[in-house]
């Protein structure tokens, strides 16, 4: 299974839990190219760290990955935020604004 399935499936789950929350500011800081503390990573347990670690190998071999947007739905629903539109999450970065 992919880590970006896993972790959406994780944070579906139980959005409130603590390693939800830490999987779910790591996507949108890789989606808006925000800063995060990695030291939040390193508070996860080994699993979830090694979940952490895959998202971040899927997200650099693909950037563009369909998948990728459903994740990143549920992780802004988890955060309290709105998510980037389809367009703009499908668009490379030199076309958005």
């Amino acid at each position: 299974m992919l880590a970006i399935k896993k972790a959406r499936k994780l944070i579906e789950a139980n959005p409130t839990d603590a390693a939800s929350i830490t999987l779910a500011e790591l996507v949108l800081a890789l989606e808006s190219e925000a800063s995060f503390n990695l030291a939040e990573i390193y508070k996860l347990d080994y699993k979830r760290f090694e979940l952490a670690l895959e998202i971040l190998a899927e997200w650099r071999l693909d950037r563009y990955y369909a998948k990728k947007l459903r994740l990143i739905d549920v992780s802004a629903q988890a955060a309290g935020v709105e998510p980037p539109s389809a367009a703009q999450a499908d668009a490379p970065p030199d076309a958005k604004d």
